[in-house]
């Protein structure tokens, strides 16, 4: 995929602010610390479209980026994290609700897990939601170049147990940093939006 364009095009906590047209969507749901917004650059070749900081939980909102003027990523907000109140847990889990059940254009839902650490209850929560809603179940393994490659295999079958995941291949090591599997997934995501 040569992307020759790319920019954030709206941010939204509601229907009212979404981009009022038909262009097809993938959205990524994670922790907020999973290196969402990492991935979603280094997927665009943009260093800082999508924020990264050094706050776990900085996305509260959700973020569209359209690509090439024919398809967006979603950057839904990041889920999970401590800090914050629980009125604001709540609200959060709106916000991506309602997206997640009512936006047409949205044609995949991709889960963003750290491939070092086995993914959490949230995590198994969020990959069966995704997947009772009839979407592929694809899993985005970030921070790939922080563990040897010879570590790979046995990293992706913790995510594959713990999520309950048949078929390994729907689930890609990637590195923001080093661009591990960029092909692949592009290959994948391209494959969505066509």
């Amino acid at each position: 995929m040569k992307i020759t364009k790319s920019d954030l095009h709206a941010i939204a906590v509601g229907p009212k602010q979404y981009p009022q047209d038909d262009l097809p969507e993938i959205a990524f749901a994670g922790r907020s610390n999973v290196g969402k917004s990492s991935f979603i650059n280094s997927m665009i070749n943009r260093t800082n479209l999508a924020r990264t900081s050094g706050k776990p939980g900085k996305t509260r909102t959700i973020n569209f980026y359209i690509i090439n003027d024919s398809f967006r990523f979603v950057d839904l907000p990041g889920y999970g994290y401590a800090v914050a109140s629980k009125g604001e847990i709540e609200k959060w889990g709106e916000i991506i609700d309602r997206y997640l059940t009512q936006r047409e254009n949205l044609k995949e839902v991709v889960l963003v897990v750290d491939m070092r650490h086995e993914p959490t209850s949230q995590d198994l929560q969020m990959y069966q939601w995704i997947k009772s809603f009839g979407y592929t179940g694809i899993v985005i393994a970030t921070k790939a170049d922080k563990i040897s490659k010879g570590n790979w295999q046995k990293n992706v079958k913790i995510i594959k147990d713990k999520l309950g995941i048949k078929d390994t291949n729907l689930i890609i090591p990637y590195s923001s940093e080093k661009k591990i599997n960029k092909e692949k997934v592009w290959d994948v995501f391209e494959d969505i939006i066509s």
